[in-house]
């Protein structure tokens, strides 16, 4: 983990909506509910934030008792918006590591898959009015671009089923960057084929939703997607959102790179120097050489243990030797689909090269 400033949660506060003190950042706005337009802000500082996997209930030992304010009461207490700047990604690749990496004191906050913006999409699925979903969007944008330190960059790394609302979250804050960080399509398969049952509902789920979004437009009928291997579902979902980042590339020039999980573990100074670049983060020598060595690179951005790029290696290895005959079908299946349809294996604009 990087080095960590401790903010302290606000004393006073309550979760009946009568809250006090919700202006300090500490407190992070974590859900959002549609049918009484209400805002769930719990307290979690620079510290128990940076020891989260992700910004969900299970990570988080203080959202199980939130502070319930009305959206434009929560809005309205906000005293400063810092710059906010995204990485947009495909999932296994690296997104956790390099917000780890970029969490530093004076420097940038980040914000690991809030659950709010999760809340946006599902109610999205559910038939909500566009505009209505653009209007409280923006406030959450708002709620969540308070970094800890004034002129600290915040930088939220939503998770990849937000990716459909990429394009409105970059519309609404003209200035912001991002970086589409992606892992190649065959370590992308192998990962989901590595992660067994679990993995493979995964994709499945991911799908569906990206479906629900109008995401996926590959030339295939309705009831194709219930033939699909899992491992093929993985990759149609993969290449719906290549497309998608090439689409962003075009739409947003110069505000948005790409980035490949490889790259990024290859030339981690060169990529995170590229990344500082593109986010306009004051970098210098002292500071480039503590995000390169920083603590994320030599531990599992899951679960915190010990893990180097030659453990991650030799498991892409494990797994691609155990699932090969599969993985080499499916990627050439793939790969005629992604031709058929346009779509480029890797995403215009690379940050690098």
């Amino acid at each position: 983990m990087t080095s960590q400033a401790r903010s302290t949660p606000p004393k006073n506060r309550d979760t009946t909506g009568n809250a006090t003190g919700i202006a300090d950042p500490c407190w992070l706005a974590h859900r959002y509910d549609p049918e009484h337009d209400a805002v769930h802000l719990v307290a979690a500082d620079r510290a128990m934030r940076g020891t989260a996997t992700f910004l969900t209930d299970e990570h988080l030992p203080t959202a199980a008792n939130p502070v319930v304010v009305a959206r434009r009461e929560a809005v309205a207490a906000v005293q400063r918006i810092d710059p906010v700047h995204f990485i947009f990604h495909s999932a296994y690749c690296c997104s956790t590591l390099l917000a780890r990496a970029l969490d530093r004191v004076g420097f940038a906050s980040t914000l690991k898959e809030p659950v709010i913006l999760n809340d946006l999409v599902g109610w999205r699925h559910r038939g909500g009015d566009p505009a209505k979903i653009a209007e409280v969007l923006n406030d959450a944008l708002t709620l969540s671009a308070r970094a800890f330190v004034p002129g600290e960059a915040m930088i939220i790394k939503p998770s990849n089923v937000v990716n459909a609302l990429a394009p409105t979250m970059l519309n609404l804050r003209p200035d912001a960057r991002a970086v589409l960080l992606y892992a190649p399509l065959r370590v992308f398969l192998t990962s989901i084929a590595r992660k067994g049952m679990w993995g493979r509902l995964w994709v499945r789920e991911l799908l569906a939703k990206q479906l629900a979004d109008g995401m996926v437009d590959l030339g295939f009928a309705p009831e194709d997607y219930f033939r699909l291997t899992d491992l093929q579902a993985a990759a149609v979902g993969w290449i719906a959102q290549a497309d998608l980042f090439a689409a962003l590339a075009h739409r947003f020039p110069g505000r948005v790179r790409s980035l490949q999980s490889e790259t990024l573990v290859a030339a981690p100074r060169a990529a995170l120097h590229a990344i500082c670049d593109l986010y306009a983060l004051p970098i210098n020598i002292a500071t480039l050489d503590a995000l390169e060595h920083s603590e994320a690179f030599a531990r599992n951005a899951k679960d915190g243990t010990t893990y180097r790029a030659a453990d991650r290696t030799r498991e892409q290895m494990d797994g691609a030797t155990l699932y090969a005959d599969e993985i080499d079908k499916v990627l050439i299946w793939a790969e005629a689909v992604a031709r058929g349809a346009g779509v480029a294996l890797d995403p215009p604009a690379p940050l690098l090269g």
